[in-house]
């Protein structure tokens, strides 16, 4: 069963909380929360005071992407807004698997997050403890960007690794994604699809989300 993600970042920020009320009603399965710092990576978007504000717009789970330096200062802030989801990335400077599983005796599910130019084997050593693993299929920091097709052996890589070691984890890809790219996403083994411009910017939500399925 593929999940859908819609990706807060392409929404109408002008009316945040009608967005999620669309998308939620449309048949999204979560909620994406696109957290940036303006540091490791070139944007600055949403913080924890906002995810508080929209929480209530939805009953759905909510995931915090957090496309931040230090995760380790400011994950709890989200985790108290609302956020059902912790996603760290791979990139960030720290001790992952100790952070991931001070996130999950707070109970919350820990995603690890990769960019597409880092090896996949740097996550593999943290794959028997996280409940996501987060696949970005464009370099973080802006919506709307075109699909990554070098990414796909990743998606691969860790479905088989998955399988051999008969994982739990769900597989999230993020970025470029289309009634195109998805089908690439999905038939490579991801099952959780983000998308932002392609839900946000169309004409109707919920037959943009069923295309995604």
């Amino acid at each position: 069963m593929v999940k859908i993600a819609p990706s807060l970042l392409s929404a109408d920020f002008s009316c945040l909380g009608k967005e999620i009320e669309d998308v939620t009603e449309a048949g999204a399965d979560l909620i994406h929360f696109d957290v940036m710092d303006g540091h490791f990576v070139p944007n600055l978007t949403f913080g924890p005071m906002v995810l508080s504000a929209i929480r209530k717009y939805s009953p759905l789970p909510f995931e915090a992407h957090l496309m931040i330096t230090e995760p380790e200062k400011y994950w709890k802030n989200f985790a108290d807004s609302g956020a059902d989801i912790i996603g760290i990335h791979i990139e960030c400077e720290i001790n992952h698997r100790e952070l991931i599983e001070e996130i999950k005796k707070y109970g919350k599910n820990a995603c690890i997050v990769i960019n597409p130019p880092t090896p996949v084997e740097k996550i593999y050593p943290l794959l028997d403890i996280v409940d996501e693993v987060l696949i970005m299929t464009v370099n973080p920091g802006f919506g709307g960007q075109k699909f990554i097709f070098d990414v796909v052996p990743k998606i691969e890589k860790i479905k088989e690794t998955k399988e051999k070691k008969q994982l739990e984890f769900d597989i999230e890809v993020d970025g470029g994604i289309n009634n195109q790219t998805v089908k690439i996403a999905r038939e490579a083994g991801a099952n959780i699809i983000v998308a932002g411009s392609y839900i946000f910017k169309s004409k109707n939500y919920r037959e943009a989300i069923e295309s995604l399925r």
